[in-house]
């Protein structure tokens, strides 16, 4: 009887590491392994990192001393943004035995051997640079939704981000490579399509084309049911993309646009392409065409040189913008990074204070949101039960909707209404 040997993986940070992941989980399957969950004993571990914040730096490292401690004999492998930054450092932590890069994640049976235990880990992390490789990566391990990696790397050199030195220069799949990962996907009975990478509004930018291009194309030669766009920068969410959303009931009225901060003057320190007038009238041509679309922010706090009343000048902005949820990031040093040499360090616990009200004023927001489209009815894709025997799934605009689990609505597109908001938050609603 042959064993299969034990693969787990764990994801850390952004959509587009889970698509990749999800492309590295299919070479391990075609070899012949067994995939596990994450925690479980395993003989290989593949941790696919983000270095986003010094935040995720530390859910990195936890992440490897977990794998260690509850797997001592697998074979563990260290890939992705933190591993490309830090490799020295990573291969030093007790139980690794491979680091990869960000580009040589992608060739982990190449650089394995016979995924032994090693007393010295190996490193493969070349340098990034002007590099114009681009790996295409999928999911298919949900039922519903996929991720697929559109656009890989960023040219906007933010001061606060690694990303360009992580990830390389801004770069996209030919738009006929996506058709045809998309028509793949569809033939598994998935019925979402999320198209993600660092940038994808820069889309097709460096060959012919744009993303509103791509976009028309998956709406004319494939059939899946819903698309839905991750983030995508203000300055590159431009007229015509928002009318062409909000003319086609096959892409979701969800945008993501990241803010950052509600200051123009901070703005201009972090280097952003925008001003907050610029993200003002985003957001009002969205509303005015798609009146409930779902509007998320990102926003950091603390950064370098942001006084008290910069800080009010975002909280105000943030009150008036008319999004829908925010997502609260406390500013961290990043090494290499403009905004790391920046003098007017907020102390630790000014940051800790400002992140708080940001928070509550994320909840606010959101219970806002939901609370307008109590008695409306939105098309539900459910994904799962959960143990109380109810199921969930999201609207079209990005709203999480639970109801009374029914076997037959799991992985269709059904139209629910929206009825209360549950104590604990949770929006409920009932089939049509």
């Amino acid at each position: 009887m042959n064993i299969k040997p034990r693969v787990a993986f764990h994801t850390l940070g952004c959509k587009l590491n889970f698509a990749e992941t999800a492309t590295i989980a299919r070479l391990f399957d075609e070899k012949g392994f067994e995939k596990v969950n994450f925690g479980s004993e395993a003989d290989v571990v593949v941790i696919n990192t983000c270095t986003v914040t010094g935040s995720a730096d530390k859910k990195c490292r936890n992440a490897i001393s977990r794998a260690a401690r509850n797997s001592p004999g697998a074979f563990l492998v260290v890939a992705g943004c933190y591993s490309q930054l830090k490799a020295a450092e990573l291969a030093g932590m007790p139980g690794v035995d491979l680091v990869l890069g960000s580009k040589e994640k992608f060739r982990i049976f190449d650089f394995a051997g016979d995924f032994e235990k090693r007393t010295v880990p190996g490193v493969h992390v070349c340098e990034i640079g002007g590099d114009r490789d681009f790996s295409p990566s999928y999911s298919l391990s949900g039922r519903t939704r996929s991720f697929v990696k559109i656009q890989d790397g960023c040219d906007y050199y933010c001061s606060y981000c690694t990303i360009p030195m992580a990830r390389g220069r801004s770069r996209s799949a030919p738009a006929g490579e996506i058709i045809s990962q998309v028509r793949m996907i569809e033939k598994q009975g998935i019925r979402e399509v999320v198209l993600t990478g660092v940038n994808i509004g820069d889309f097709g930018r460096r060959g012919s084309g744009s993303l509103l291009d791509l976009i028309r194309r998956l709406d004319s030669e494939t059939s899946v049911d819903r698309f839905r766009l991750s983030s995508v920068e203000p300055d590159l969410l431009d007229d015509e993309l928002i009318r062409f959303i909000a003319g086609n009931s096959r892409f979701a009225s969800h945008f993501h646009l990241p803010l950052q901060s509600g200051c123009d003057r901070v703005l201009k320190l972090m280097n952003r392409k925008y001003t907050t007038s610029l993200f003002t009238e985003r957001v009002a041509r969205i509303k005015e065409l798609m009146p409930h679309a779902g509007i998320g922010a990102d926003v950091i706090t603390g950064f370098p040189g942001e006084t008290e009343a910069d800080f009010g000048h975002t909280l105000q902005f943030l009150q008036d913008a008319g999004i829908s949820y925010l997502h609260v990031f406390s500013y961290s040093d990043r090494e290499g990074t403009r905004a790391g040499m920046m003098e007017g360090k907020v102390p630790p616990q000014e940051k800790e204070k400002r992140s708080s009200i940001l928070h509550s004023l994320a909840d606010e927001i959101k219970l806002r949101f939901h609370e307008g489209c109590l008695g409306q009815v939105h098309q539900v894709l459910f994904e799962a039960y959960n143990r109380k025997g109810r199921m969930y799934g999201f609207t079209g605009n990005y709203i999480r909707v639970e109801t009374l689990a029914d076997e037959e609505a799991v992985n269709r597109i059904v139209d629910v209404e929206l009825v209360e908001i549950a104590p604990d938050g949770v929006v409920r609603g009932i089939i049509k």
